[in-house]
């Protein structure tokens, strides 16, 4: 008999400026698809309400307690969910700001799940050539199945495709073994043969 986890901790670090967005109508697909799945608590990080303390923030020693509470809450999640629109063919700068200021290997083999919004497909590019090195830099654990959503898959900040919806739930699928297995204690699945 396998034990149930306690909730897992998801933190979404939010890299869009836009309140709503199609960036975090995208997040609520995974985060809504994920809680079908397994028992999760959810935290959201708004990079650009973090406020001034933040954005005038050179070291991580200068933040006010806020801004460190909040890089805390990202490294010490569970399961990490950076998310962001493409800005001039990459992450927006004040996302990229946040990861500067966490700490080198706090993200170490830590599981990370990407996703990205964009005016057209061709920017789906940003997950493997922008936020996979990103998070490799930190030897985060970024799971293979990257989500990445397009303007024409919205009705406003509502996601519409199916097909962005299938590749939700295969990248989740492969995520919620991995915390089903950390959380209990067991080893992590193998990975498929290719």
């Amino acid at each position: 008999m396998t034990s149930v986890p306690s909730a897992l901790r998801v933190v979404v670090v939010n890299g869009s400026p836009s309140q709503p967005s199609k960036t975090m109508g995208l997040v609520d697909v995974v985060l809504d698809t994920l809680k079908e799945m397994l028992p999760i608590e959810t935290s959201r990080i708004d990079v650009y309400r973090l406020g001034p303390g933040f954005t005038g923030a050179i070291e991580r020693d200068g933040v006010p307690p806020e801004v460190e509470a909040a890089l805390r809450l990202a490294e010490q999640a569970d399961l990490l969910i950076p998310a962001v629109p493409v800005f001039r063919g990459s992450y927006p700068g004040m996302f990229k700001h946040f990861f500067d200021l966490i700490d080198q290997y706090a993200l170490a083999n830590k599981p990370v799940l990407l996703a990205a919004t964009g005016g057209g497909d061709h920017h789906a590019l940003v997950l493997e050539h922008a936020l996979r090195p990103l998070f490799g830099f930190f030897q985060a654990l970024t799971v293979p199945v990257a989500v990445f959503a397009s303007a024409g898959d919205f009705d406003g900040s509502v996601l519409l495709n199916p097909r962005v919806y299938g590749r939700i739930e295969t990248g989740l699928t492969d995520v919620a073994d991995l915390l089903r297995a950390r959380a209990t204690g067991a080893p992590a699945p193998a990975a498929p043969a290719a």
